[in-house]
């Protein structure tokens, strides 16, 4: 699973948004995560706009700009009040691998980024839009190029857990679960996991 996926991801049960997502393991490897921080912090502008990832265009006195995220072609104002607003599900993201680059990506993603496009977006200047290219990068990166191996995805409102295995998020309704499945996943990974997590009344399974 892509983390942009989480960005629209609502309970089928009840519709509740946003989610919980509680990442247990990454299909890539430490190095990547490695490349992305690097670049981030390097803030090579050069080597980003070589990427072509995020494309700028002016027309008529005014600023577009698309990404593989925004994938049309957007004013400046709305293509960051958008991003933005994407930014704030990281705070229903929990990093519980082992990997700590992984976890320094969240943690960079939640400080940094946020408040550095937050900011701009308050008095965006055409003329200063290089300033923020890292950001917008790294965001790009993060979301679709990292993919989730396993974790859960869970609804506060109705307390159910929807396991992520094999990068797909299982996602069904009650009756088409199958338990022993599932109680076997979350044994297998409850050091993952608090305590408090574990207290709630789970549903439609618990350990």
């Amino acid at each position: 699973m892509k983390i942009w996926l989480f960005d629209i991801l609502a309970c089928p049960l009840d519709k509740y948004f946003p989610l919980k997502l509680y990442i247990f393991s990454f299909e890539n490897e430490p190095e990547e995560f490695q490349s992305i921080i690097s670049t981030y912090v390097n803030r090579d502008i050069n080597f980003i706009k070589n990427e072509k990832i995020i494309e700028i265009s002016y027309e008529d006195n005014e600023l577009f700009l698309k990404d593989n995220i925004i994938i049309e072609k957007t004013k400046l104002k709305t293509y960051l009040n958008l991003t933005s607003s994407s930014l704030i599900e990281f705070e229903n993201i929990f990093d519980n691998t082992t990997n700590k680059l992984s976890k320094k990506c969240i943690e960079i993603m939640n400080s940094d980024v946020k408040s550095r496009i937050i900011e701009f977006s308050k008095n965006p200047n055409f003329n200063q839009i290089d300033s923020i290219l890292p950001e917008l990068y790294f965001i790009n990166k993060l979301k679709l190029d990292f993919e989730i191996k396993t974790g859960i995805i869970f609804c506060d409102k109705c307390k159910r857990w929807y396991p992520i295995i094999d990068t797909i998020p299982q996602m069904l309704p009650d009756k088409y679960r199958d338990e022993k499945k599932e109680i076997d996943f979350l044994e297998n990974h409850k050091n993952l996991l608090d305590e408090k997590f574990f207290n709630q009344d789970l549903k439609p399974f618990k350990i």
